[in-house]
């Protein structure tokens, strides 16, 4: 089953390459939605997939040597019908 979180970020997660390995990651496994740094210094993503994928990519983000989240912030959304990629805004 779909489905489409919110996520904010914060922690080391500006300047360590997060918002290209968060890209990477989602791409490689299917996984639709976006990545973008914030002016406060956090990184909010959007992700849709199927939730065990979406953990994959948490998993993923979490064990990186040069990231350290200190707290994830998580909000249910509704499904993007039209989204068909993952990119990085600016």
């Amino acid at each position: 089953m779909k489905i489409r979180y919110h996520f904010r970020f914060t922690g080391r997660v500006q300047g360590v390459g997060f918002r290209y390995r968060a890209r990477n990651l989602s791409s490689s496994l299917g996984l639709t939605g976006w990545v973008k740094n914030e002016w406060d210094g956090s990184v909010t993503m959007e992700l849709q997939g199927e939730e065990a994928l979406i953990d994959r990519v948490l998993h993923g983000l979490s064990f990186d040597s040069y990231i350290m989240i200190d707290d994830i912030e998580k909000k249910s959304l509704p499904i993007d019908e039209e989204e068909r990629s993952f990119v990085v805004r600016h």
